[in-house]
């Protein structure tokens, strides 16, 4: 392991790297959930951590200049201070790095509003291969000359270069949310009550799902309060600042039409946290009852429904709990499949039905990873999403910026025969 401070030590390396036709993973604070920054046999992981810095932040031009290692939640902090808000917030918000962000183009709870991570990235200093430095982007707000190598750079998960400096969009600070949650019965009806919702016109800034099994698991870790017969818990922010009231009464009617049993809309912003920490605890509820693994799956929202009723027969088919929790907004959930990893039999059924899942995702068109990348765990399944042509475009740009493979190799898409390292 290399523990890199600069630009110039990450260009030393990879010009040895390269040299000496070694493979380099790149870390940050290894989060990920799909094996990105898994290492592999025989390589030199680089760690990021250490380039930690906040280099600028300009409140006139609104942007943040930041090294890769730093922590997504500090400078969430750091920008808060100056009036300013960076809005793309993982569930590991307070651990993960901006550069592991922008290496998967990571999502979160406020994506329905706000976007992803590529949304707000301007520039980026990247170290190729060979260890050249190239900058891409700019730090205005527009600018079209060229290619947008950016944006290639985003998501490609250290594949195509090593991240060294990024260029970060900001907004003024946004209001303190609103926040309401609906229970319902039946998890069907809670997903028309998402497509409703959103196609009344309301741009909420949260809109997150939780099914039953998700729900057992968490009340089992801490308490929650809710009737045992709960089938679905929809949750919902708006910080709009004149019309959060009417967004969450909006909320409210819709769920109740459709059979929420209760609908509860918090009358402070502490009241409001505890509703939404049920949503934030689901990781931790998970950690408690075993080994998972978890899916991905975007589809359109209006499929929401027949997602989530494939994902509970795929967990009765194979024997296995699956959960679904995740960003109803986007139609982008996370269904975990809970095995015991000391049980051959359980693992592989859990993997089978991982799989399922996947193909569940694209057969109702959708895509096998909506912010967690591909990286190794979904390796398989990028080529079954993307095509023949699109792989070959792939691997083309591949082996124009990394002809010898050495950068984070077998990681998003197979390079097939005579682009290996070897």
């Amino acid at each position: 392991m290399v523990r890199v401070r600069s630009t110039a030590e990450v260009s030393t390396v990879l010009r040895l790297a390269s040299q000496h036709r070694v493979p380099v993973v790149p870390q940050g604070a290894r989060t990920g959930l799909a094996g990105g920054a898994n290492a592999v046999d025989g390589c030199l992981l680089l760690s990021l951590e250490r380039m930690n810095q906040i280099l600028a932040i300009d409140s006139g031009e609104q942007i943040a200049v930041v090294q890769p290692g730093i922590v997504n939640a500090t400078l969430s902090a750091a920008v808060a201070e100056r009036g300013l808000y960076y809005p793309p917030d993982p569930a590991s918000w307070e651990s993960s790095t901006i550069g592991g962000n922008v290496a998967t183009n990571a999502g979160g709870l406020c994506c329905v509003k706000y976007g992803v991570t590529g949304d707000w990235v301007r520039a980026l200093e990247v170290v190729l291969a060979d260890g050249s430095v190239l900058r891409t982007g700019r730090a205005t707000a527009k600018g079209v000359a060229g290619y947008d190598l950016t944006h290639l750079f985003v998501g490609s998960e250290g594949t195509l270069g090593v991240v060294t400096e990024v260029t970060l969009s900001l907004r003024p600070k946004a209001n303190t949310p609103l926040t309401a949650a609906a229970i319902f019965t039946d998890v069907g009806a809670a997903c028309i009550a998402v497509n409703d919702y959103l196609s009344s016109g309301v741009r909420p800034s949260l809109l997150e799902l939780m099914d039953g099994p998700t729900i057992k698991v968490v009340s089992a870790y801490r308490e929650l309060g809710l009737p045992p017969e709960t089938e679905a818990v929809l949750i919902a922010q708006s910080d709009d600042e004149h019309r959060a009231a009417a967004d969450l009464d909006a909320f409210a009617e819709v769920c109740r039409r459709l059979g929420a049993g209760e609908v509860v809309v918090a009358e402070d912003p502490a009241e409001g946290e505890l509703l939404i920490e049920a949503r934030r605890l689901v990781g931790p509820a998970h950690e408690a009852v075993g080994a998972d693994l978890v899916d991905d799956v975007c589809v359109p929202r209006a499929r929401l429904a027949d997602l989530l009723r494939g994902v509970a027969r795929i967990g009765q088919k194979h024997g296995v709990l699956v959960t679904c929790a995740g960003h109803a907004g986007d139609g982008n959930m996370h269904p975990a499949v809970v095995f015991d990893p000391a049980d051959e039999d359980m693992a592989a059924r859990a993997l089978e039905a991982f799989g399922a899942i996947m193909r569940l995702g694209l057969d109702l068109g959708g895509t096998i990873t909506g912010e967690h990348g591909v990286g190794l765990l979904k390796r398989s399944w990028l080529e079954a999403e993307l095509g023949e042509v699109a792989l070959t475009a792939h691997r083309s740009i591949k082996h124009a910026l990394d002809p010898l493979n050495i950068l984070n190799p077998g990681k998003v898409l197979s390079m097939g025969e005579g682009l290996s390292r070897k």
